[in-house]
């Protein structure tokens, strides 16, 4: 097995990043069979947004500061590790906003896609699902739609639900809701198209992002599960990301 290790340039990531070249006989990533990353989750999503579409498995090790994508970084038997681990594939989602100036950007996200008021003044938002439209009017600092690798991120942070993976649902979250004020949210199918319709964009400015990627000044936000592009991480099997998932909904 040829393993490429990459490691964050912050941090203690890069020295560690050595000690394991040093142990290991590592290759460059195009010659590799699996890649480890050394860092945080920040680094974690750039390094599947990096080799997205390459059909490299990713071995990560914590290295920064929560590292709930990460496995705990050990120098010591990591090939061995790697070899026992269990895999999990997802799919990311798919965004493509229209800006007001009629340019149309695609993203991908691993975690969320998040619409998000530029200014002072609450964005107004048609939500539509599957070409039925929802909400009219969603009034707020914004909404996001979340995979289940991404309920515990952002998501929860905004009082969404933690989704177990395998569920096959996505998040429909808002973002600091004004109206409706009790709307909490949706679970949704995994194959259905949202919809995000800004209202008044040029007076209620709102901007699209699609994990670390932004689009500024957006009309018009279709939102999808990406089944042709997969992605595959490799977890310790007795610290599985889908037991980490699942443990989130009992923390206190």
């Amino acid at each position: 097995m040829k393993i490429a290790i990459i490691a964050s340039e912050f941090g203690e990531a890069s020295k560690a990043a050595q000690i394991l070249r040093n142990r290991y006989k590592a290759v460059s990533t195009s010659d590799a069979d699996v890649i480890v990353a050394l860092g945080g989750d920040g680094f974690m999503l750039q390094t599947l947004h990096a080799y997205m579409g390459k059909n490299i498995p990713i071995f990560g090790m914590n290295k920064g500061t929560v590292g709930f994508l990460m496995n705990e970084f050990n120098d010591d038997d990591l090939l061995e590790r790697i070899t026992k681990a269990d895999s999990f594939t997802l799919h990311p989602l798919r965004m493509r906003a229209t800006r007001c100036d009629g340019e149309v950007v695609e993203h991908l996200a691993i975690n969320e896609v998040s619409l998000l008021r530029e200014t002072r003044q609450a964005a107004n938002i048609r939500v539509a699902i599957d070409g039925k439209v929802r909400l009219p009017e969603l009034v707020g600092d914004g909404v996001l739609v979340a995979t289940p690798a991404g309920s515990t991120a952002y998501n929860l942070s905004a009082h969404g639900p933690i989704i177990p993976l395998g569920a096959d649902l996505l998040a429909l979250t808002p973002l600091s809701a004004f109206r409706p004020r009790r709307w909490g949210g949706a679970l949704l199918p995994h194959h259905v198209t949202v919809a995000l319709t800004i209202n008044q964009p040029q007076k209620r400015p709102v901007s699209a992002v699609a994990d670390m990627h932004e689009v500024r000044d957006v009309r018009h936000v279709l939102i999808e599960e990406a089944r042709d592009v997969s992605l595959t991480l490799l977890f310790d099997s007795e610290h599985t990301l889908a037991e980490r998932i699942f443990t989130e909904q009992f923390a206190y």
